[in-house]
């Protein structure tokens, strides 16, 4: 929410601590973040930035490194004096939770930063690390005292994903809540900061139109997209060990669906809001393994053109197994058993390696009678779709039916469309900052609880345990550049319905 949809209050003083400060995550989004933030002057007046590295670096090349990485992904043109300003206030610092001295040495160094730098004893601990360091890291802050509140704040970021399945879940989570406060936590889930995603509420709620009808009466089903183009690639060992299903359906996917679904908060605070999101995800109906199988499509992309690009096989991508059943795409159907949604299918898909970007939320309303029209041809009347797109172009749009202009009744689908970029004129930005923002502002209502984390794994374990029964069994195989295996169309087929298709001038 840059300039102008902020509230504009600075946050309070404080240190920003990033562990992982060398990689990818914190070059490619994090810094370029903290810059946009700097350049719209909503960062703290007195702020410090800590780089810690398991290798030691000095401050010079780590700045160096930093200014480099922002210059190659800044989304906007790099002033020289602001980056000069932000980076000028980093310092680096070696520490590994495999040498517990390294964070007693860390605690007094950032004492000694926090003092020359005034920030309060306020902190934010970031980890834009991989998973298994998240817990190693939390215990060694806690033990050292860092992680503790005296009259100043401190919170832990941690970036997903928020464990492999329902019971690494609650291990974390467990572990997490005895080193500090749920209301210390901020899970970060880089969907909700984009703006489509957070206007979902303001559309449902600010608007007398739209929330009367948000309901099992006028919404025959709601179909949720996250489409990809870009293959594996070099993410093969990671990915074959995590899979379609959990790298982006209980985060990515039910972040959107509970926006969509959620029952109307008291307030708009924190705490309303997220409850609100947990009670829904606990209401996805728990299916049985037999439910799942017949509930879900998972497939692999097989080599085929992208673009100018040729993509292999996902079984000959480097680091993947050469007999893999690991899956690139999947395709459920959920129920939520709430009375706002009883009978309401909720149809989500997502995979790598397709012909186009795109990320959508399609709510299908229920067709009116068609008996006073019935000269026209029911092909001619287009089915009443509320669109919310969110990738590649953020707008919305409104299909329905319109009388063709003449002397007869003639009937044709039309569109009204809303499209960001033709109202706001918005700086391009990461999507962090908005994120980042809140956590030094300490707003959690963006970020995950963890009975919602818990919630969104309980509802696809049976999947992932029906699948690890079933082998290859039931995996299909699609071509690189194309809508992906042809099980996710008879998924919706079979019950009347079918994807939204995309025109190719949609938001154009």
């Amino acid at each position: 929410m840059m300039d102008g949809l902020f509230s504009q209050k600075k946050p309070d003083p404080c240190s920003f601590v990033i562990f992982g400060v060398t990689g990818d995550l914190t070059h490619r989004l994090i810094i370029p973040s903290l810059y946009n933030l700097a350049a719209s002057d909503l960062l703290p007046n007195r702020f410090c930035v800590v780089g810690i590295a398991r290798t030691s670096a000095s401050n010079e090349a780590l700045r160096n490194s930093l200014i480099n990485g922002l210059r190659t992904f800044a989304t906007r043109p790099v002033d020289e004096p602001t980056a000069g300003r932000l980076l000028e206030c980093v310092t680096a610092v070696q520490a590994d939770p495999k040498e517990p001295n390294s964070f007693d040495a860390l605690r007094q160094q950032l004492e000694e930063l926090e003092a020359s730098r005034a920030t309060d004893g306020n902190r934010l601990f970031y980890l834009a690390t991989p998973p298994n360091a998240f817990l190693p890291i939390a215990r060694e802050l806690g033990r050292t005292g860092m992680l503790k509140q005296n009259g100043y704040w401190r919170r832990l970021a941690v970036e997903k994903p928020f464990g492999t399945d329902l019971a690494s879940a609650k291990a974390l989570n467990a572990e997490l809540s005895k080193i500090l406060d749920e209301h210390q936590i901020y899970r970060i889930d880089h969907y909700l900061g984009k703006e489509t995603v957070q206007n979902i509420l303001v559309l449902r709620f600010a608007n007398g139109m739209f929330e009367p009808i948000w309901n099992r009466d006028h919404i025959d089903h709601i179909q949720i997209t996250v489409d990809e183009k870009l293959s594996v690639g070099r993410r093969g060992s990671f990915y074959d060990s995590t899979g379609a299903l959990r790298d982006m359906v209980p985060n990515h996917l039910f972040q959107l669906l509970s926006l969509v679904a959620m029952e109307p908060p008291i307030r708009f605070d924190a705490h309303s809001v997220r409850s609100e999101k947990a009670d829904v995800l606990s209401a996805i109906q728990i299916q049985s393994e037999a439910d799942a199988l017949r509930n879900s499509v998972r497939g692999q992309y097989l080599s085929g053109t992208i673009g100018d690009s040729v993509i292999p096989d996902y079984r000959k991508t480097p680091d993947v197994r050469p007999d893999s059943t690991t899956e690139t795409y999947v395709a459920l159907k959920l129920a939520i058993d709430n009375w706002r949604w009883a009978g309401v299918p909720f149809y989500l898909r997502t995979g790598k390696a397709l012909a186009a970007k795109r990320t959508e939320v399609a709510i299908k309303f229920k067709q009116a009678p068609f008996a006073m029209f019935s000269c026209t041809p029911v092909t001619r009347l287009s089915q009443n779709y509320l669109v919310i797109a969110i990738e590649p172009t953020q707008g919305i749009a409104l299909q329905f039916n319109a009388k063709i202009p003449g002397p007869t009744i003639a009937i044709d689908g039309v569109e009204m469309k809303f499209n960001y970029k033709d109202y706001f004129k918005t700086e391009p930005s990461t999507g962090y900052e908005t994120l980042i923002y809140d956590c030094m502002i300490g707003d959690n209502i963006l970020f995950q609880r963890a009975d919602g984390v818990e919630a969104g794994w309980r509802a696809v374990q049976p999947f992932l345990d029906a699948w690890k029964k079933a082998g290859d069994k039931g995996l299909e195989f699609y071509p690189a550049g194309s809508d992906g295996p042809v099980g996710a169309e008879e998924l919706l087929k079979r019950d009347g319905r079918s994807w939204r298709k995309p025109a190719s001038d949609d938001f154009a």
